[in-house]
């Protein structure tokens, strides 16, 4: 290929990149200091709620070493299928109003490894935006993977003018550490906190109805509060959840009058009433 090519490729890559951009009204990051707290759950039911509220959503997983969208949201054997244009892949839809993109539709086998250093994943992130045909959007929701490397810095740089960032964490005082440095890294790259989302908050005895702290501390209050940001909720522990993820389907409707969905819903409210 001559550099004139090279450069064409370029330059058509970044007007595919900056027309898909402005289709987009609201992007929104959720991001985690530490891995295992749930933010996955939290990305896939808050497109879910912003869905159920009418808006048209994308979620865009740039958790390529660990893709768990494709499996929470039932589409672990479908394949990019080509859009309109005859050219790019479009999205995966959901439902009539929510599209996905993520790694683990593109692999082969879903148990090979993505071994990739930093140069090639952010590559991917930025061809998730510039080679796929996105629909217009009311939201982009964009799952990353734990902690504040390449994947989260690459997805903010290349998207540009977030609206926000969402962190979650769990109770505990150890997540205090990591939630911190997640609205630090939010702050460094300019990115709005919208607020903090504790998941995991006490289990409800199924017999007598009591409240166990499983995961007891301040940790995510503390950090709230020495921030100034806002808690959108706490979300107590349900095993629905657990299923619902595994069977790839919506657990704020499946489930919709329980206490975790309803917090996921009064969520969703609020995320509305900050960025619009």
């Amino acid at each position: 290929m001559s550099n004139g090519q090279t450069q064409a490729d370029k330059q058509l890559s970044e007007e595919h990149l900056q027309e898909n951009l402005a289709k987009i009204k609201h992007k929104i990051v959720v991001i985690s200091g530490k891995g295992g707290v749930g933010k996955s759950t939290v990305s896939v039911n808050l497109a879910y709620g912003l869905a159920l509220q009418g808006k048209k959503v994308g979620i865009l997983d740039v958790d390529l070493h660990g893709p768990s969208i494709a499996k929470m949201l039932g589409i672990e054997n479908k394949k990019l299928e080509v859009s309109d244009d005859g050219v790019r892949a479009k999205p995966i839809r959901i439902v009539n109003n929510l599209y996905a993109i993520t790694l683990a539709s593109m692999l082969q086998n879903p148990d090979d490894p993505v071994i990739w250093r930093g140069p090639l994943k952010i590559g991917a992130i930025k061809q998730f935006l510039s080679d796929i045909n996105w629909p217009e959007l009311d939201y982009l929701i964009v799952d990353c993977p734990p902690g504040t490397g390449d994947e989260p810095l690459s997805a903010i740089q290349t998207i540009g003018n977030m609206d926000g960032a969402i962190i979650v964490s769990t109770p505990q005082d150890v997540a205090l550490l990591d939630a911190r440095k997640s609205i630090r890294f939010a702050e460094m790259l300019k990115v709005p906190v919208i607020g903090l989302i504790e998941n995991m908050a006490g289990f409800k005895c199924p017999h007598c109805g009591e409240i166990i702290d499983i995961f007891a501390g301040n940790g995510v209050k503390k950090a709230a509060e020495d921030f100034s940001v806002p808690i959108l909720g706490s979300i107590p522990i349900d095993p629905n959840i657990v299923n619902t993820g595994d069977e790839g389907r919506p657990y704020i409707y499946d489930f919709g009058k329980l206490d975790a969905a309803k917090v996921m819903q009064e969520i969703t409210k609020k995320v509305i009433a900050s960025i619009e």
